[in-house]
């Protein structure tokens, strides 16, 4: 008996894999009897592990509201589709409340939820399709008022409940890539049929309503850079219409660089990740900064965080050693720091570091993450999914009287469309020019 129900779980799940157009994920179908056991036992390991790892499981969600969301969900398991099970677990696991600790579509390839053939941005000025494919091109530039009969904000409200998150900016991040994937639309009740979703769009003053199908699965995100900039192959993006991009974003996938702006007396030091590149270390590099600054006649230092989401936060004692030490630009006025929504996890580090030891003034949005978090996540594989779910396993305290949700800006700069279409960098020129 043990062997037949080992070669029927192992053929259920070899089957899902052949299946066209990524199995129930697509065709939303109720699970089978075999499948929603096995859905079953994965999500009493989700909720067995996550207690199990956490370092504090239930320092915002009480014990007994996550036992009793885990009952409801297997309740309703038999009943429900491939890609609402995996929606409902996210919720579950986001209800712990902290950014280290998700299941996400966005990350996880067996997941394999799909996308719209456009791409979201939340800019300071409301929810833009910022990209399209070729064939949608004409929507670029349009603000979206709604999906199907429901309000964007009711929709952004929606999804922010399964995304796992340190704070709002945390929340903004994410939610535009889930805003096109029509499984989460689906399954959080938003649309009716995953094959056909209607986004309400104003664009040059007219109001449209689109409907679109997906376009193919969902482009996994890098961990530690926001690299969600980059342009696609057969995607046309707003700020490369016109074979151009902003200065910030035309290297994202370089962990580190560094330039002399030489009409503005200023040095551009850029740092995606916090991690060794396989040419030069960080502490390599933060001895090339501290050798720049030197050599070259500066008014200014611009260190760049906005597309950093994070690393190993050990190697941030190199970079700050070297900003102090340059001490003709660690001065009021002269140091400066960019961040943002993508700023988390060692990168708060780091800019909780630069708080602290430096003079630096920081300039553009509230960073995504907060002085005192939960982090080191560990990575769970559910034994018969192959999902992951993320769980944090440590509690990185700065001071325990430091409250705040996020790192504010000294000087906001936000991003408008507008700019970004144009490349114009609000936040770079507000600390060249301030």
């Amino acid at each position: 008996m043990k062997r037949f129900l080992s070669l029927l779980r192992a053929s259920v799940w070899f089957v899902a894999a052949l299946a066209p157009s990524y199995g129930s994920a697509a065709t939303g179908a109720v699970l089978s009897p075999v499948e929603a056991t096995l859905w079953q036992a994965d999500l009493r390991h989700m909720a067995d592990e996550v207690t199990r790892w956490h370092k504090q499981a239930f320092h915002t969600v009480s014990r007994a509201e996550f036992d009793a969301s885990i009952a409801t969900l297997d309740a309703k398991i038999p009943s429900i589709s491939r890609h609402q099970v995996i929606v409902e677990m996210a919720r579950i696991v986001a209800t712990i409340g902290d950014g280290h600790t998700s299941i996400s579509p966005t990350r996880d390839p067996k997941i394999a939820f799909r996308t719209y053939p456009i791409k979201l941005y939340y800019f300071s000025d409301g929810l833009f399709i910022r990209s399209a494919t070729t064939s949608f091109t004409g929507l670029i530039g349009g603000r979206i008022t709604a999906i199907g009969d429901t309000p964007i904000d009711m929709v952004y409200a929606k999804v922010r409940d399964i995304i796992g998150r340190d704070n709002e900016m945390g929340a903004q991040f994410f939610a535009p890539h889930l805003m096109s994937m029509p499984e989460v639309l689906h399954a959080l009740g938003i649309i009716a049929d995953m094959n056909r979703a209607a986004f309400t769009i104003v664009q040059d003053g007219k109001i449209a309503r689109v409907t679109l199908g997906p376009f193919g699965l969902a482009k996994m995100m890098c961990p530690d850079t926001d690299a969600s900039w980059i342009a696609e192959d057969g995607w046309v993006d707003a700020r490369t219409a016109n074979n151009t991009s902003a200065f910030w974003l035309g290297d994202p996938l370089n962990k580190f660089r560094l330039e002399y702006l030489a009409d503005k007396q200023a040095i551009y030091a850029q740092i995606n990740e916090i991690g060794n590149k396989t040419d030069e270390t960080v502490e390599a590099f933060s001895r090339r900064l501290l050798e720049f600054v030197d050599r070259h006649d500066a008014e200014k230092l611009v260190v760049d965080l906005r597309l950093n989401r994070g690393g190993n936060g050990k190697l941030n004692r190199y970079l700050i050693s070297s900003i102090i030490k340059a001490r003709k630009l660690d001065q009021p006025r002269k140091l400066f720091v960019l961040i943002g929504r993508s700023t988390f996890s060692a990168a708060q580090f780091l800019v909780n570091d630069l708080e602290w030891l430096t003079n630096a003034t920081f300039v553009g949005e509230p960073s995504g993450s907060k002085s005192n978090i939960y982090g080191d996540s560990r990575r769970i594989v559910l034994p018969n999914s192959g999902i992951t779910v993320r769980v944090s396993t440590l509690w990185w305290q700065v001071d325990e009287r430091d409250q705040r949700q996020w790192t504010s800006p000294h000087v906001q700069a936000l991003l408008t469309f507008d700019d970004y279409k144009n490349n114009r960098d609000p936040a770079l020129q507000t600390a060249l020019d301030y």
